[in-house]
């Protein structure tokens, strides 16, 4: 990063999102709260379908892959958020700022193409039961879900590179609580116009394209269901579709908002708000809307804290 007509500082200061008013040590604990729960809901997700076998399917391999994205995502931001705020700290180094930008912006992209895959997956398991075995098998699964963390961090190179071309001459203050992108170009004194037309296309290829298709493998999932003879498969499918809807609407909806408009439109307070709602909250609303509530993981943690207390019997 570069840094014109002044003193070198190797520093970006982040202005947060809490003060040290009561009402604010109140939200900054219930962020706290969220933080460990999505902590410990994403762990177990991972540790869960590792550790049974009957979770050892294409479906559930790309769930713990959404929740180990998830956990990493949560562990980029607010950890540093905490720090910031404990010690009265609020700088942050270039390399510091470059690395936060590359996972999240990695990890944001990767997430992106692996809940379009999920969908794929959905699409395939509903519609085409009989060839589900062989429409996506490990080897296809496998492939995709590397696909999407490659994918992800290619975005991450090409935003960072972008941004580390800039030159900053004038305040260091970043109006967020990461070093984020948006952000990040009100202070730079290089026109970044070029830049602002390159994440508009990033976020075309990243957002709209996937979303799309998760529009059209749900619609086609959607009409199989209607057609379905069985009440409580019609149901199943249903209350599956209906979750990985949620959490499609909750995430693309934020990201949308956050970087596909221009900069004169963009208010910090807004953008906080929209940002900490989906690099917060929805980690730990994934595991809670997608996992914990299925059957299977329900009778997965049950065999595991079973097997434990009958250790503790023995012991």
């Amino acid at each position: 990063m570069e840094w014109g007509n002044q003193t070198f500082n190797p520093e970006f200061i982040l202005m947060g999102i809490f003060s040290y008013t009561p009402t604010h040590i109140f939200l900054f604990s219930l962020v706290l709260g969220i933080f460990t729960m999505a902590l410990l809901a994403n762990t177990l997700m991972v540790l869960l379908i590792y550790l049974d076998p009957r979770l050892h399917t294409p479906m559930y391999f790309l769930l713990s892959q959404l929740s180990l994205m998830d956990l990493m995502l949560i562990c980029t931001t607010v950890p540093k958020m905490a720090h910031s705020y404990l010690s009265g700290r609020k700088s942050i180094s270039v390399a510091g700022c470059e690395a936060q930008i590359f996972l999240y912006v990695s990890l944001l992209g990767a997430e992106c193409f692996l809940l379009a895959v999920m969908a794929y997956d959905r699409y395939v398991a509903i519609c085409y039961p009989l060839q589900y075995p062989s429409l996506m098998n490990w080897k296809l699964c496998g492939l995709m879900a590397a696909s999407t963390w490659i994918l992800g961090g290619f975005d991450g190179i090409v935003e960072l590179a972008a941004t580390l071309s800039f030159s900053y001459c004038g305040s260091r203050e970043i109006a967020q609580f990461f070093c984020d992108v948006p952000a990040l170009l009100h202070l730079s004194c290089t026109d970044t116009s070029t830049f602002e037309t390159l994440i508009f296309i990033c976020c075309v290829v990243m957002l709209l394209l996937p979303l799309s298709l998760i529009i059209v493998s749900y619609t086609r999932v959607i009409i199989t269901v209607i057609r379905m003879s069985s009440g409580e498969g019609r149901h199943k499918a249903f209350t599956t579709c209906t979750s990985h809807l949620i959490v499609v609407g909750m995430y693309y909806g934020a990201a949308m908002f956050i970087y596909m408009r221009p900069n004169s439109n963009r208010s910090p307070t807004q953008d906080k708000m929209v940002s900490t709602f989906y690099t917060i909250l929805t980690p730990m609303l994934n595991p809670l809307i997608y996992s914990l509530r299925n059957k299977d993981v329900a009778k997965a943690f049950s065999k595991v804290l079973g097997k434990r207390k009958f250790r503790e019997q023995i012991g």
